[in-house]
């Protein structure tokens, strides 16, 4: 039951633009903005999961949860490479040589395309540990979200400081040692 709700509310972000995308001024300009919105703030509820687990245990759903930032990168880069560059390659690999916020999205979506195709129980057993590039892509992400928009706003405030902490619990847990309360 958990699973299935946890699914609808991660698809609901793709039903709201399905259904918003209708009105919009520049359709193209919104499923950018709305698919990497959604695709980040998955990606950091995927990687909050460890540090709330005490609050609410999320694990054995986070390989769904991954997937799902995968699908709405998947969505961002689609919409990059069909209605923006009309499936002309070699447009694309000018936009991503030409524009380090292109680059740095490049890379970040083929860190997590990596890790879906890795995300079978047999596949992931052989490259877990380079599951860890989550973080990379984390950083890579909020770079290139916070380079697209020219001008910082609240949003990329907030995705700058969620990384920050993120990554910030990441180190302190992997690298500090444990002390013993006597």
């Amino acid at each position: 039951m958990k699973k299935t709700i946890i699914f609808i509310v991660l698809l609901l972000p793709f039903l709201y633009l399905l259904w918003s995308v209708q009105s919009a001024n520049d359709p193209i300009k919104y499923i950018f903005s709305f698919t990497g919105v959604s695709a980040v703030v998955i990606l950091m509820i995927l990687l909050s999961i460890t540090p709330i687990k005490k609050v609410i245990n999320l694990v054995k759903y986070r390989k769904m949860i991954g997937l799902f930032a995968f699908f709405y990168a998947l969505l961002h880069f689609l919409n990059f490479y069909i209605l923006d560059a009309q499936l002309d390659f070699a447009f694309v690999v000018k936009e991503t040589l030409d524009k380090p916020f292109v680059y740095l999205g490049m890379i970040a979506f083929g860190i997590l395309s990596f890790m879906a195709l890795t995300s079978t129980k047999k596949l992931f057993r052989k490259f877990s540990s380079w599951h860890k590039l989550v973080y990379i892509s984390l950083v890579l992400v909020t770079i290139h979200s916070s380079m697209a928009q020219k001008v910082l706003s609240s949003l990329e405030y907030t995705f700058i400081v969620a990384t920050c902490i993120l990554l910030g619990y990441r180190l302190y847990t992997k690298f500090l040692p444990k002390v013993k309360l006597q």
